[in-house]
């Protein structure tokens, strides 16, 4: 097949389009309102797994290889929560977002990416919202819900806030940490079990990987963070939001604490994310959503290729 022809057929591309129009007319059925934020900012999120690409911001197009270095962005985040700080109440954006060294069936550099935020929400709301949204784009009902600690216990046979094997016994460097075994028994052992029958909702995770989302007090802490699963795919990673600007400083400084152990080039701590959450972010509750693994869900395709006109490798 000629490298100029898209991946995706026509026909994929019309439902695609169709789809589109199903998500916003859920949201704006309900009074969010549509926003843009920038692709390209000064400000990214700081996580030791994700890996935004830098651009140079040159003024003279002789030298461009000089000048600020600017981050296109993993996710709309940042942005839409300056905009709750201003005083929006319900926003969701539709938009392309970038990550390096993602490349495979369920990956691509550049992808859809839905996201939203409603002030008030609080975590059960979040995953009820999310809920309407699977039931009404996939029509396959409410999810059903179960715990990080539940889905661990019934799957892997192992309390992931308890003992975990060692690294080695799973293939992994001896010097693996928790969260690297934690990541590994989710992903080879729970999530090709989660969302078959009906939509999966894996809620109450780790307080390790707790993100920008609230971690609530308990024995053990979890973290307020959710995620959509359908046919053992991830679709949707979702939070009660963090609040407290000191909390995200030391959470950004640990991120990049990680990162230089990855022997990864560091991101910048300080963003005007945290001056909006100074100035006073609403309790709210926020999801993104992968829109490219969204159609795949709702065609049943097999690969990211079936879905987009032109991936990585014919863009």
């Amino acid at each position: 097949m000629p490298d100029f022809l898209p991946t995706a057929s026509l026909e994929m591309l019309r439902r695609r389009a169709e789809l589109v129009a199903q998500v916003r007319a859920f949201f704006n059925s309900r009074g969010f309102l549509e926003v843009e934020t920038p692709l390209l900012s000064q400000d990214t999120v700081v996580d030791r797994h994700l890996d935004p690409l830098p651009v140079t911001l040159f003024s003279d197009p002789r030298q461009p290889e000089k000048g600020q270095r600017l981050w296109l962005q993993t996710s709309p985040e940042f942005g839409m929560k300056r905009l709750l700080a201003a005083g929006a109440t319900a926003i969701y954006q539709i938009t392309r977002a970038f990550r390096g060294g993602e490349t495979g069936p369920l990956h691509n550099p550049e992808f859809t990416m839905v996201e939203w935020y409603r002030v008030g929400d609080d975590y059960a709301a979040g995953m009820q919202l999310l809920g309407d949204l699977a039931d009404e784009i996939l029509g396959r009902g409410q999810p059903e819900r179960i715990s990080y600690r539940a889905a661990f216990l019934r799957y892997a046979q192992i309390d992931p806030f308890g003992d975990l094997p060692e690294p080695s016994s799973l293939g992994l460097p001896s010097g693996a940490d928790r969260d690297m075994v934690l990541d590994y028994l989710l992903t080879t052992r729970v999530d090709p079990h989660l969302g078959h029958d009906r939509p999966t909702v894996l809620f109450d995770y780790p307080d390790s990987q707790s993100a920008l989302a609230r971690i609530r007090a308990e024995n053990p802490p979890v973290a307020e963070r959710f995620e959509l699963y359908v046919r053992g795919m991830e679709l949707a990673n979702g939070y009660h939001e963090l609040l407290d600007a000191a909390v995200l400083r030391q959470r950004n400084r640990e991120s990049n604490q990680h990162r230089t152990v990855d022997r990864k080039y560091l991101l910048p701590e300080e963003s005007r994310l945290l001056a909006a959450m100074q100035h006073g972010l609403p309790a709210c509750c926020g999801c993104a959503l992968g829109f490219d693994r969204l159609v795949m869900a709702a065609t049943g395709a097999a690969s990211l290729q079936d879905v987009m006109a032109f991936p990585i490798d014919r863009a």
